[in-house]
């Protein structure tokens, strides 16, 4: 089980972006990197073809999950993520600052 998943809120520790918060759109764990929606923009210069324009666009890049932290549910800070195994079994995500469950 991994510590970020698709679809978790995280904030920023690190680099330009720092303390902005956003959504992750897709995890490379190979890479150990995640692409965060409005995080870590960049400019492409893209050349004209016949099913896209040209132009300069602008688009999220991949960020290292080590620059990465959870949001804590309860109060929307930073957290660590910890790993909990419930009495029916299942092992579930918890934040290390609150003791909340993340998923589940």
């Amino acid at each position: 089980m991994q510590k970020l998943k698709k679809g978790d809120n995280v904030v920023v520790l690190t680099g330009k972006d720092k303390g902005r918060t956003g959504q992750i759109v897709t995890m490379l764990p190979r890479e150990g990197k995640a692409v965060v929606q409005g995080i870590n923009m960049i400019k492409r210069h893209q050349k004209q073809t016949a099913q896209q324009e040209g132009g300069i666009t602008t688009r999220e890049a991949a960020i290292q999950v080590s620059n990465l932290a959870l949001v804590d549910p309860k109060d929307g800070k930073a957290t660590r993520v910890g790993f909990k195994t419930m009495d029916d079994g299942r092992k579930v995500r918890i934040s290390k600052r609150s003791g909340e469950v993340i998923d589940g």
